[in-house]
């Protein structure tokens, strides 16, 4: 199968989590607890998720260990990752602690939106082609940008291509007292529709701790500096959202982080290949993780 260039950072991170267990001998490899469903995963003070039977957690902690034994950039912020253990795809959790963002955008301009991510997402095209990369295409709306006032969950997610193949990049941000719990589901485009009642039913189950929810704001605590549209497009990571929603990528290349290029195909089905093996030596050695 030819390799499709997707630069995909969730992506990446599944398939720097495989190389690393991969590429070393048994007394270096990472070693990793695994919570196995039924159980309460905690997203480190912040939050907590049931973890479903027939589903694994990892900690933010291991998880880092990941892509530390690989080598590459850990932010500090991943809080962990879940995936079934008889499918193929997975949900990544991250925090940002931007502080409290007004949803006073509540009706998102969705046309506005995708116009400012296919500019945002031209130009990060042309960083990519300095570094002799396919540049991205941007389709469209998958699922155009909806905020729920209730639960403040915002969700969203683009339709993209490289090379003919396809790239969905799904979004969800679950809004916080101190800042915004960052949820990505990473699964193959054609397997959304199927996939996606099943991830929000595991949101579902998610809450932040007392103290840390949206509806215990105070007066006095952080406000961010940027609202619900921008966080669509892509909010500080990418100076004030003007470079739209892959403008990620122009930002990485250009501190000069190494990323891995990857088949999205290949990145889901090793996923699951990963939490097997996983798994397998969870049993043999330690018995449930914690």
């Amino acid at each position: 199968m030819q390799t499709a260039k997707l630069f995909l950072l969730t992506a990446c991170c599944l398939v720097l989590a495989g190389s690393a267990l991969e590429g070393q001998n048994a007394a270096t490899k990472p070693k990793l607890n695994l919570l196995r469903g039924p159980a309460k995963a905690h997203l480190g003070n912040l939050a907590q998720i049931d973890v479903p039977p027939a589903y694994v957690f990892i900690n933010g902690k291991d998880y880092q260990k990941l892509l530390k034994a690989e080598g590459e950039p850990v932010s500090g912020r991943e809080l962990g990752c879940m995936a079934p253990t008889n499918e193929e795809w997975s949900v990544i959790f991250k925090f940002s602690d931007i502080g409290y963002v007004k949803d006073d955008d509540k009706e998102l301009d969705a046309d506005k939106l995708l116009d400012s991510i296919k500019r945002g997402t031209a130009a990060a095209n042309e960083e990519r082609k300095r570094q002799g990369n396919s540049p991205i295409e941007v389709i469209g709306w998958e699922v155009p940008p909806k905020y729920d006032a209730t639960t403040h969950n915002l969700e969203w997610a683009i339709r993209g291509s490289v090379d003919g193949q396809p790239l969905l990049n799904y979004n969800t941000r679950l809004l916080g007292r101190k800042g915004v719990m960052e949820v990505v589901l990473v699964t193959q485009p054609d397997e959304l529709p199927k996939t996606l009642p099943t991830f929000r039913g595991l949101l579902a189950n998610y809450s932040f701790e007392t103290g840390q929810t949206y509806a215990e704001y105070r007066p006095g605590d952080k406000i961010a500096k940027y609202g619900l549209g921008a966080l669509v497009l892509g909010g500080a990571a990418v100076g004030a959202a003007k470079l739209g929603a892959f403008a990620w990528l122009a930002v990485f290349l250009k501190k000069g982080f190494k990323l891995i290029v990857v088949a999205f195909v290949a990145v889901v089905a090793f996923f699951k290949k990963l939490f097997a093996r996983l798994l397998g030596r969870d049993k043999s050695e330690s018995g449930p993780g914690t």
